[in-house]
């Protein structure tokens, strides 16, 4: 299922993680904090032969909670939402509102995992990701938080396009005020409408908009759609761009012809031209006759 993600300092285009990805994922995770139980055994056994074996002991189960729950908590925490494992395939996890990972969501989950995967085997990872519509583990429903992937193929191209009935009602809008982020989370948006479940489609609708429209004025008509408003929006600021971008291009291009029409106080005159010649005399015609027998003056 496709979904679109925009959190406080993230604007994020999204599916959410299918499950062999996610499977994948754990499985490199696993791996990894193996090996590190496996060197930090080795060490400790070196250290045990001239130290205390219960100290040893102590500080090997601190080592095993710090593996096993520490890794990924402090991973997650501090690259929002990414293991090693989730890195290496794309992968991030974020709250179910789209904002980033928090350090005690990053906690429920690594806590959950830990019952889950190396008490258990991951049998209820395993039946609650099948039950769950979004693919979600215990660790994840108890958290709140989500499995998606960074790597979703962007469909480049298309534009968002005005619609005629709020066209004359988005040249008057004001929209120095609209941040770029907020304007690309919009886009976004509506990139992946068609993707989008109609509920999810709806209310991650409403946010963008209403979040858009607190820099935008003056507010939309009645009953206006979501999508629409923030159709017409981004519609008419490419408009304003492209007209600014115009004026640009077409005031550096328009440089004097002649050396004369330089601006300024002294400007040189334009070189002499002689003026043209006076229109040919007309030919003579010939006298006509006239009632008298005497000729026209001539």
């Amino acid at each position: 299922m496709s979904e679109v993600v925009t959190g406080d300092a993230v604007v994020v285009e999204v599916r959410v993680a299918q499950m062999p990805s996610r499977a994948l994922a754990i499985v490199i995770d696993m791996a990894v904090q193996i090996t590190a139980l496996v060197v930090a055994y080795l060490a400790i056994g070196a250290f045990a032969v001239v130290s205390d074996p219960a100290m040893a002991a102590a500080v090997m189960i601190l080592l095993v909670v710090l593996v096993l729950v520490g890794y990924p908590v402090i991973f997650e925490s501090l690259s929002r939402g990414r293991s090693l494992g989730k890195l290496a395939l794309g992968l991030r996890v974020v709250s179910d509102d789209g904002s980033p990972e928090r350090f005690r969501q990053a906690l429920f989950r690594g806590l959950a995992g830990l019952v889950e995967f190396w008490m258990l085997s991951g049998a209820p990872a395993l039946i609650a990701s099948l039950v769950s519509q979004r693919g979600k583990r215990l660790g994840d429903v108890f958290a709140g938080t989500i499995v998606i992937s960074d790597r979703a193929p962007r469909q480049g191209g298309q534009a968002v396009v005005m619609p005629p009935p709020l066209a004359a009602w988005a040249a008057t809008l004001e929209l120095s005020q609209l941040p770029e982020e907020v304007a690309q989370a919009a886009r976004q948006y509506l990139l992946r409408w068609h993707d989008l479940a109609p509920q999810v489609r709806h209310e991650m609708g409403v946010r963008i908009a209403t979040q858009t429209a607190s820099f935008v004025s003056p507010a939309a008509p009645a009953g206006v759609p979501p999508h629409a408003y923030l159709s017409a929006v981004l519609a008419e600021r490419r408009r304003r761009e492209e007209a600014r971008l115009a004026r640009r291009s077409g005031a550096a291009n328009a440089a004097p012809a002649h050396p004369s029409m330089q601006p300024g106080p002294y400007t040189r005159p334009a070189p002499y031209a002689p003026p043209p010649p006076p229109p040919a005399a007309p030919a003579p015609q010939e006298p006509r006759a006239t009632p008298g027998g005497f000729a026209p003056p001539q």
